[in-house]
């Protein structure tokens, strides 16, 4: 008989690592890169001649230069990002996912062509709104394409989920106490030039945290020991220090007033603990609370009143609190089913753009006017394959860490993408966090990245396996010390 169990994934050798590098073609992949880079092109000669024949016949109705070289160069530069990162994948000879790469291409593609689209002084330290975006875009294909192929093994990720979680939590209060105050919350650190908003970056710590502590007391938290009423929950010991960390950070950014974050980080929380328990008893719990915290902040806090009595009535205060939300409803209006065309909406009203912050807030209210329904939902379409690949990959993984852990990254930019499109489109009350891949801003796209990154890792097929863990020992020695009885 074999030493090594034929169900035991063996540990790579160090000729297979260090001088072994083989490398594999990713055909799927390069199809599906090819193909978005195409329309993204034909996106691009379409805006570019939408805005000259505008510019000949309606005159100071562009409202930035004309289209360029620089425009077609900016293209060039962001889908060669993908190429290197695909090319870098092929020849390091790993096993990873091959849609997911493509469709974050697809929409950061589509963002680069509305940063383009829009006047070029709304945003952008570094030579305008769409060459910013570039430059955070080159980052975050480095820190996305580092991720994805260095990564190999995740116990810098499982052993430190305390630490990771105090990092997280300590970078929003430094954000409370030295952040930048913008219309009336502090939610970004200054670094030299750069704004950054730590928020972003807790929400891959939080992911990292609960699969770390969800996978390690799954069993006691599915079980549940402790009756209270109708409901069996686990021990409050077990279950303490996740609610705690969850209410600390959720606690941090409510004070703040960023109710976009602290709405995903509950949703992500609530989600994650069902996949790791399946009780359904948890949902309600946590929807019960829910609904008791939206009422308690609707009463304390006047921000949370605005935003609510916006959703409920923006034509109260058509020229005020209610302007963005009503500019965003026209716009889908002015869309219709199949757009306007790219380049041919966002009239301006005034000499400046309707929709205030379109560039972070609304990016799906200036897509939904030039690409109508069909091109929403097609947008809204590929975010479902980047959660469906997450969830195949969370499916297929070798332990319960590093399901959680897929889950979590998954839905982070599902539930994301849900909220800011539901908010745009009057469903809930708008929130104020950016759209995944296609929003303006830096901190988003490297924080993104670090998911998709992450979510390609753990795809891999030849990375290392997981140590064993400690509740499949027990459960794997119990019927041997009852048979022995």
């Amino acid at each position: 008989m074999s030493a090594t169990s034929p169900a035991t994934p063996a540990l790579p050798s160090v000729r297979s690592v260090v001088g072994g590098i083989r490398p594999r073609r990713r055909d799927r992949e390069a199809v599906l890169l090819i193909a978005g880079g195409v329309a993204l092109v034909v996106g691009s000669l379409s805006l570019g001649s939408t805005e000259s024949w505008l510019a000949s016949q309606v005159p100071g109705s562009v409202t930035r230069p004309q289209p360029s070289l620089a425009d077609a160069v900016q293209l060039a530069v962001f889908l060669g990002i993908f190429a290197t990162i695909h090319l870098a994948q092929v020849i390091t000879g790993r096993r990873t996912d091959q849609v997911l790469l493509p469709a974050v291409a697809l929409l950061g593609g589509i963002g680069l062509l509305l940063m383009e689209r829009l006047p070029q002084d709304l945003a952008g330290s570094l030579g305008g709104l769409s060459r910013t975006q570039l430059i955070w875009w080159i980052l975050a294909g480095a820190v996305l394409g580092t991720v994805a192929i260095v990564v190999r093994s995740d116990a810098w990720l499982r052993r430190y989920k305390y630490s990771w979680a105090a990092f997280g939590i300590g970078l929003l209060l430094l954000t409370f106490v030295f952040g930048e105050e913008i219309n009336g919350a502090r939610l970004s650190l200054l670094v030299g030039p750069i704004s950054v908003q730590p928020s972003e970056l807790l929400k891959v710590v939080l992911v990292v945290f609960l699969a770390g502590y969800l996978s390690e007391f799954r069993p006691l938290l599915a079980e549940g020991s402790m009756r209270l009423g109708l409901l069996r929950l686990p021990p409050l010991p077990y279950l303490v220090p996740m609610v705690a960390m969850w209410a600390i950070a959720l606690g941090i950014v409510v004070i703040q007033r960023d109710l976009g974050a602290a709405l995903l980080f509950f949703a992500v929380f609530l989600l994650l603990l069902f996949i790791a328990t399946a009780r359904w008893s948890y949902v309600a719990l946590g929807l019960v609370l829910f609904a008791a915290g939206s009422v308690l902040a609707y009463s304390l806090f006047d921000h949370v009143q605005t935003r609510v009595d916006i959703w409920l009535d923006p034509w109260s205060d058509p020229l005020g609190a209610g302007y963005q939300v009503i500019q965003a409803l026209i716009a889908f209006a002015r869309g219709g089913l199949i757009g306007t065309g790219l380049g041919a909406g966002l009239p301006t009203v005034g000499g400046r753009l309707p929709i205030p912050a379109v560039h972070t807030d609304f990016p799906l209210a200036a897509l939904g006017e030039e690409l109508g329904l069909i091109g929403v939902l097609a947008i809204l379409g590929v975010y479902l394959v980047i959660v469906e690949r997450g969830l195949r990959i969370a499916a297929s993984a070798a332990d319960d860490f590093r399901a959680i852990l897929a889950a979590g990254l998954a839905l982070v930019v599902g539930v994301q993408a849900f909220i800011i499109a539901a908010g745009t489109l009057k469903l809930i009350p708008l929130t104020g966090i950016t759209l995944p891949f296609i929003s303006y801003g830096g901190s988003s796209l490297l924080a993104n990245a670090v998911v998709v990154g992450l979510l390609l890792a753990i795809s891999d097929r030849g990375v290392e396996p997981p140590p064993p863990s400690s509740f499949r020992k027990v459960r794997r020695v119990e019927p041997t010390l009852r048979g022995s009885r």
